[in-house]
């Protein structure tokens, strides 16, 4: 894959993308991440990227000139022309605190391109000419508000990199992360290291088994593979009920999991409110 940043902090990327399993897909060859400089694209000498809005209002906004060139002289095309040659295997993002809230469903569907360019906002915002007419679609990493898109950038990045095959060491083991769904993975259901299945996680422990009396539960000592899947599914069920039950609202639950969570009610009742 290769990924494109437009940006006017190009420094900024100098560590986010130097560490871990981004730097091992840079170095393997597996990602291609170019970094450009959006003063580089303007034409005044005091290389301007902002402007106040038209009608009033707080603080400034980017100018569209220079991401348009910008994106004009990565793919050779004008920018009224990108929309009509873009196809299924590449995306122009731009990073918005109104676009589509990034989650593993969304991560898995951008590690499937070839190429993606990432536009990253800043001050009050982008001219509104950069969405209708350049991106073809606006994301965003959550529902807060940061003061610019270059850490969203980074966030989308390690995001979908860690999916692309190859990334992760264990391909496997990004199959059976927290927020990824049984329909995403092909599965009917948690296997015996029980696949999150849209649930946050089970809980981890490694030796040593009893740490200053603290000890791993007997369930994940004692060889019981079913159990221990059991036990694991239960667990990560309660964390999600305490911690998201807005997933399990919107979870397709098998049996099983609908009488867990009878099990993890009755055991830990929830305070009615008065």
């Amino acid at each position: 894959m290769k990924i494109d940043i437009l940006t006017i902090f190009p420094d900024f990327f100098r560590g986010p993308l130097d560490y871990g399993i981004v730097r091992r897909a840079r170095e393997s060859g597996l990602v291609e991440i170019c970094i450009h400089d959006l003063r580089n694209f303007t034409r005044d000498k005091h290389r301007t990227v902002d402007d106040r809005p038209f009608g009033g209002g707080e603080g400034m906004v980017l100018k569209p000139e220079p991401i348009f060139e910008c994106l004009e002289a990565l793919i050779g095309l004008e920018a009224r022309d990108v929309r009509m040659t873009a196809n299924a295997m590449q995306s122009v993002i731009l990073l918005s605190a109104q676009g589509r809230k990034l989650g593993q469903s969304l991560a898995a569907e951008l590690s499937s391109l070839e190429r993606m360019v990432l536009i990253c906002g800043r001050y009050e915002g982008v001219d509104e000419r950069v969405s209708e007419h350049l991106a073809d679609r606006e994301v965003s990493v959550g529902d807060y508000v940061l003061s610019g898109g270059e850490l969203g950038a980074a966030v989308i990045i390690d995001t979908v990199t860690r999916l692309i095959p190859g990334a992760v060491g264990n391909d496997a083991s990004t199959r059976q992360e927290s927020f990824t769904t049984h329909a995403e993975l092909e599965t009917d259901g948690p296997s015996a290291t029980c696949v999150s299945g849209g649930m946050l996680d089970y809980p981890h422990y490694t030796r040593p088994a009893d740490f200053r009396g603290m000890a791993v539960p007997e369930v994940l000592v004692n060889g019981n593979h079913e159990q221990i899947r059991r036990w694991r599914r239960k667990t990560a069920l309660a964390k999600t009920l305490r911690n998201r039950p807005d997933l399990i609202e919107r979870s397709a639950l098998s049996e099983e999991d609908k009488d867990l969570l009878d099990e993890i009610r009755s055991e830990f009742p929830v305070p009615s409110e008065s």
